[in-house]
C-alpha cells in the first residue's frame, strides 16, 4: 500500500499511508484507536474505497470494489466484530459465503467436512459444527470467526483484535495456528493492543499515528515503552494510577450486600460486599459466572435468589429502570459494546444521552439546552475523538465507543458501577485513560466492581479480587495477595502456595 488517503468529512482517517507486506511472515499493525489502523484494513478488504493511493499485490496494481472481490483474490479478514448469524449453525456459519452443493442444494455431509477441517485447522475441535453459535460464549464464537476465514483458504489473513474475546488456553492455540500459517507461507496482518502477544508473533512491525504511518521496524528492535510512544504521539507515565493508602473506618456499611445470589446452575450461593471508594475485581476463568453476577446484579436476570442491599438496606432490582433509581443508582458497562452498549446508527449526543434522558427531560419532554450541554460535557471530560455530536456512534473507533458506554452511565451519576471487561480491544492509551477514570470515580465515592480477563488490569486496578470458578467465590484476595501466580491458581481452584504470597517465605 503506497499513499493511501481516506477522509470521512471533515475527519482524516488514513493520510499517506503506507504498509509493506511479505509473504510467509507476521506483520504487525500498531495504533490508537482512532489512529487509522481499522480503516487500513477495510481498504486491503474491499469495504471501503481509498479517496487517493495504491494497493499492489505481488506486483500488480488492484482495486477491490466489494469484499467479495478481495475473497476472490485470497484476502480474508476477521475483524472485531463478529459476522456470525446467531440463529444458524457453526457450519452454516462457516460455509455461508460459499456452501458446498450437490444437485443444486446445500451438501450438508459435505457442509459438516468442511466445517469440521476448517474448526480443526484453528485449534477449536471442540466445537460442534451442528451447535448454534447463540448458545457459544463470546469466546467460542470468536474462534468460530477465525475457522470461517479459514475456510476460504486465504493467501493474506488480516486479523483485527482477533484475541480480545478469547480466553487464554483458546490464545495459545491461536498462537500456533498462526505460526503454522506463516509455515506454510502466508502473509498475516496482525492487529493487536496486547504487547506480550506481538512480541511472541511477530516478525515486522508499522505504527500508524494520527492516520499515518509513523514507523517501520523488525520486531524486537524497540522496546514496548518506545513503540507505545510511537503509538500515542508522547511518553507514556505509569500504566496504573496509585492505589489509596487510606483504610476504611470500621463499620462503614457497604454501599452493595449480596447475600448468598443463585441462579439456574450458573451462580452458586455468592455473598459479598462492596464499599463506596473501593475498586473490586472479579477474577477467575473467562465463563466461570463472572458475567451472569454482573447481569443479576443489574436485574436483568429472571429468577434469582438471595438478598440485594443497597446502603444496609434490603432493594429490589428487577430490571435496568429499577437499577437507575435514585436511591440506587447503579450502572452496567456491558460486555459487548457493539450489540449491548450503543445504537450503532443513532448518533454520538443520541447515545451519550439515552441512560440519562429522564433526568434532562420535565413533564416528558427533554430539555435541550441541558441535553447539550451534559452531552458537550462528558465529551470534553472523556477526550472523545468525534467530529461533533452528530455523527453515528458506529462511525467511531473502538476506543470512543468504548468512551460513549462509559460516557452514557456517567451522565446519571452512578453510585455503583459494574464493568464487564471493559478495555477489551482497546489501544494502550485509551486503557490509561479507563484507569484513570475509574480510580477517580473511586475516589469520588463510587462502589466498582471490575470483571477483566486481563491479569495485569486486576493486579494494577483493584484493591480486592474475588476469584470465580463454576459460579462460585472461592477465593479473596487482598492488598500485596493480588499477584499473577495467586490468581493463576485461583483460576483453577488450586491451593495457593506459600511462595506465591509476598512476603511469605516458600
Amino acid at each position: 500500500m503506497h499513499g493511501i488517503s481516506k477522509r470521512y468529512g471533515g475527519v482524516h482517517a488514513l493520510q499517506q499511508a503506507d504498509l509493506v507486506v511479505e509473504a510467509g511472515r507476521i506483520h504487525a499493525v500498531l495504533g490508537e484507536n482512532g489512529a487509522g489502523t481499522s480503516t487500513l484494513i477495510k481498504v486491503i478488504a474491499g469495504v471501503v474505497a481509498p479517496d487517493e493511493g495504491r494497493l499492489l499485490l505481488d506486483g500488480r496494481a488492484v482495486a477491490f470494489a466489494t469484499p467479495a472481490a478481495a475473497s476472490a483474490a485470497g484476502i480474508a479478514c476477521i475483524f472485531q466484530e463478529l459476522s456470525l448469524i446467531p440463529d444458524l449453525s457453526v457450519a452454516d456459519n462457516i460455509a455461508i459465503s460459499n456452501p458446498p452443493r450437490r444437485f443444486g442444494l446445500i451438501d450438508r455431509r459435505a457442509q459438516r467436512r468442511m466445517a469440521e477441517e476448517a474448526l480443526a485447522r484453528a485449534g477449536a475441535e471442540d466445537i460442534h459444527p451442528l451447535a448454534q453459535v447463540k448458545d457459544l460464549s463470546l469466546s467460542r464464537r470468536q474462534m468460530v470467526e477465525i475457522a470461517k476465514a479459514l475456510a476460504r483458504r486465504p493467501r493474506i489473513l488480516i486479523l483485527d483484535e482477533a484475541t480480545s474475546a478469547l480466553a487464554a488456553a483458546d490464545v495459545h492455540r491461536i498462537v500456533a495456528v498462526l505460526k503454522r500459517l506463516r509455515a506454510e507461507g502466508l502473509a498475516l496482518i496482525y492487529i493487536s493492543h496486547r504487547m506480550h502477544e506481538i512480541a511472541e508473533l511477530a516478525d515486522d512491525c508499522t505504527v500508524f499515528c494520527n492516520g499515518r504511518s509513523v514507523a517501520r521496524f523488525a520486531a524486537g528492535t524497540k522496546t514496548d515503552a518506545e513503540v507505545v510512544e510511537l503509538m500515542i504521539g508522547r511518553e507514556i507515565s505509569h500504566t496504573f494510577p496509585p492505589k489509596p493508602q487510606a483504610q476504611r473506618a470500621p463499620g462503614t456499611a457497604p454501599r452493595l450486600e449480596l447475600r448468598r445470589l443463585s441462579w439456574t446452575d450458573r451462580l452458586s450461593d455468592i455473598s459479598l460486599k462492596l464499599h463506596a471508594g473501593e475498586v473490586i475485581g472479579l477474577g477467575g476463568l473467562d465463563g466461570q459466572g463472572q458475567r451472569e453476577l454482573l447481569l443479576a446484579l443489574f436485574g436483568v436476570l429472571r429468577g434469582t435468589r438471595g438478598e440485594l442491599l443497597v446502603d444496609g438496606r434490603v432493594t429490589q432490582v428487577k430490571g435496568p429502570d429499577a437499577a437507575k433509581r435514585p436511591e440506587v443508582r447503579m450502572a452496567l458497562i456491558p460486555e459487548d459494546r457493539k450489540t449491548e452498549g450503543l445504537m450503532l446508527p443513532m448518533s454520538v449526543g443520541e447515545n451519550l444521552s439515552f441512560a440519562a434522558l429522564s433526568q434532562l427531560s420535565r413533564w416528558g419532554v427533554v430539555d435541550r439546552r441541558a441535553e447539550g450541554e451534559a452531552i458537550e460535557r462528558i465529551m470534553k471530560l472523556l477526550a472523545v475523538r468525534s467530529d461533533g455530536a452528530a455523527p453515528p456512534a458506529g462511525s467511531l473507533s473502538g476506543g470512543n465507543q468504548q468512551k460513549l458506554v462509559i460516557g452514557k452511565w456517567l451522565l446519571t451519576a452512578p453510585r455503583i458501577i459494574l464493568l464487564n471487561d471493559p478495555t477489551r480491544g482497546i489501544d494502550v492509551g485509551t486503557k490509561q485513560e479507563i484507569y484513570q477514570l475509574l480510580r477517580r470515580l473511586a475516589d469520588d465515592g463510587a462502589a466498582i466492581l471490575f470483571y477483566s480477563t486481563d491479569y495485569d488490569e486486576l493486579i494494577g486496578c483493584c484493591d480486592r479480587v474475588l476469584v470465580m470458578f463454576e459460579g462460585a467465590v472461592t477465593r479473596e484476595l487482598v492488598g500485596d495477595e493480588i499477584t499473577e501466580h495467586a490468581l493463576v491458581s485461583s483460576a483453577l481452584n488450586l491451593p495457593l502456595v506459600r511462595s506465591e504470597l509476598p512476603g511469605v517465605p516458600a
